[in-house]
C-alpha cells in the first residue's frame, strides 16, 4: 500500500466492511456518456489493476454503467478478487436505447438488477448495494419503503451483505434505517455544492459513511478562482485540492474519483497525502457561500 492511500486511512461503517477512504469510481471505464465499450479496453483493465496495486480496497460501480460493460471489465481485470477488496454497486435505474437513465425501482426490477450485478461481477453476494432514489444529481421526495424493503429481503436471503442509499434526503435516510441498517449514503457533494453539510455530520455521529459522487464537479468539472489560487500556492492541481478538502471535511467521508487514465489515477491518489493548512481551508470553505 502506498503512503498516499495510507494517509487517507480507512473507515469501518459495519462489521466485516472496512473501506479505504480513497476509493475508485468505475463509471468512466465505459464508453462516452457511460454507454457502450471503452475506447481503450486494455487501458481500462490496466487502471483497475493499478487501483488494487495502490492499496485501494473500495471500488464503486453499477451494472447500469455501460450497461453491464463496466462490471464485466472489473471481473476480467480483478477476479478472483483480493480478500480485502470491496465492490460497492447501485441499483434503481436502467439504461434505455438512447443512453438515458430511467428509474426502475419495482421489487422485480431490483431483483433483476441484483442478479445482473452478481453475474457480471462474478460474485455470490454483493458487498454493498446502494438504492438510487433521486435523479441524476439531486434527491426526489417520497417514500423509499417498498424498494428498500425489497433490497432488505434480498439481504436476508444472503444476496447482499450491506445496504446503502443514494441521492436521498435526510428524511429518506431515516426511513431506510427503520427497515434495515444503512452503512453508507452516496449523494452529490463537493467543495462548491454543500447542501448535505448537516447530513454528513449526523451520519458521522452514527458511524455511517458518506460517499460524495461528483466529488470533482461531475460532467462539468469544478471551476473556481479560489480553488485554483489555493492549488497554485500548494503546488497541487485543482482536483487534488478538491479531493483533499473532502477527506478533511469529515473522517467518515470517503471519496470515489473516477478516471480511465493510470496517470490521472495516481494524481488522484496522491491527493490523500495533501494536508490543507487552516488558511487554505478557510478560503475553500467560502466557495459555496
Amino acid at each position: 500500500m502506498t503512503s498516499s492511500v495510507t494517509a487517507a486511512g480507512a473507515f469501518t461503517p459495519a462489521d466485516g466492511l472496512t473501506l479505504t477512504r480513497m476509493g475508485y469510481g468505475a463509471m468512466q471505464l465505459a464508453g462516452p456518456g457511460v454507454f457502450g465499450p471503452p475506447k481503450d479496453h486494455d487501458r481500462s483493465v490496466a487502471v483497475l489493476r493499478e487501483v488494487v496495486e495502490l492499496g485501494i480496497t473500495h471500488i464503486d460501480t453499477s451494472d447500469f454503467y455501460g450497461p453491464h460493460i463496466t462490471n464485466q471489465i472489473i471481473k476480467e481485470a480483478l477476479h478472483p478478487y483480493p480478500d480485502d477488496l470491496h465492490i460497492v454497486t447501485k441499483v434503481g435505474a436502467r439504461r434505455d436505447a438512447k443512453g438515458g437513465w430511467p428509474q426502475r425501482r419495482s421489487p422485480e426490477d431490483l431483483r433483476t438488477a441484483v442478479h445482473e450485478n452478481l453475474e457480471n461481477l462474478g460474485l455470490d453476494a454483493l458487498d454493498v448495494v446502494n438504492l438510487r432514489i433521486g435523479g441524476v444529481d439531486s434527491p426526489l421526495p417520497g417514500s423509499l419503503a417498498e424498494p428498500f424493503g425489497a433490497l432488505a429481503e434480498m439481504q436476508q436471503e444472503g444476496l447482499i451483505k450491506h445496504l446503502g442509499v443514494s441521492n436521498v434526503t435526510a428524511e429518506q435516510v431515516a426511513e431506510a434505517q427503520t427497515i434495515a441498517p444503512v452503512v453508507c449514503v452516496q449523494n452529490n457533494y463537493n467543495v462548491a455544492h454543500r447542501d448535505d453539510d448537516a447530513l454528513i455530520d449526523s451520519l458521522a455521529e452514527q458511524g455511517i459513511a458518506f460517499v460524495p459522487y461528483f466529488p470533482l464537479g461531475g460532467f462539468t468539472p469544478l471551476q473556481s478562482s479560489t480553488l485554483s489560487a489555493v492549488a497554485a500556492r500548494l503546488g497541487a492541481s485543482d482536483q487534488q485540492v478538491a479531493l483533499a478538502w473532502l477527506l478533511q471535511r469529515s473522517p467518515a467521508l470517503l471519496v470515489i474519483p473516477g478516471t480511465s487514465s493510470p496517470e490521472h489515477l495516481r494524481e488522484n491518489v496522491a491527493a490523500a497525502a495533501l494536508d490543507l493548512p487552516a488558511d487554505a481551508l478557510d478560503e475553500l470553505n467560502g466557495i459555496a457561500g
